[in-house]
């Protein structure tokens, strides 16, 4: 998997900050062990940081997922529909979220009409643990998949209470002292 940046908060951190994240699957697994994150905001820019899972957590790996999306009935049923109607189906990029403690998967799935508009945002499918969900909006599909109201339903800037994640960071890179 190619490593993509994103706009988050890293865990035990109070403010979201600009980040290069790599989901790490070892050799010849298929299961996530870590994820990595590049810091690139001052003053912090450079270090890394491997967030690490417990060795008894199962956490599926990205082609472990994709095999899943493409295993559901729902999801699959509906593809082949929009591809008989002329229509072209366009999967996005599948991008590794860390929530907390686990990993939320979310892949938008496009349409574009046979005419050749430009594709059209149509549903977005989202895996987090066990759950495999399409839905019409981001919000829907983590609020399907994860079986809790979204978070970022809250203002913009509004402090975060809830505890720490349970990852294990280790740092490495450049210290600093």
């Amino acid at each position: 998997m190619t490593p993509y940046y994103m706009i988050m908060r890293l865990p035990g951190e109070a403010r979201a900050e600009f980040v290069l994240l790599l989901p790490m699957v070892p050799s010849q697994r298929e299961n996530m062990i870590a994820w990595l994150a590049a810091r690139c905001d001052p003053p912090e820019y450079g270090k890394l940081i491997v967030y690490t899972f417990p060795k008894d957590k199962l956490v599926y790996g990205p082609f472990q997922i994709e095999a899943r999306i493409q295993q559901n009935t729902e999801i699959s049923q509906q593809i082949s529909l929009w591809n008989q109607m002329g229509s072209r189906v366009i999967r996005g990029h599948l991008v590794v979220v860390p929530i907390e403690s686990s990993i939320l998967y979310v892949s938008p799935l496009y349409l574009r009409a046979a005419s050749g508009q430009l594709p059209e945002l149509k549903r977005v499918i989202a895996a987090y643990g066990e759950r495999v969900v399409m839905e019409e909006t981001l919000g829907e599909a983590w609020r399907r998949s994860s079986k809790r109201p979204p978070r970022w339903r809250r203002r913009l800037g509004a402090r975060q209470t809830r505890a720490p994640a349970r990852h294990s960071p280790t740092m490495i890179g450049p210290s600093s002292d």
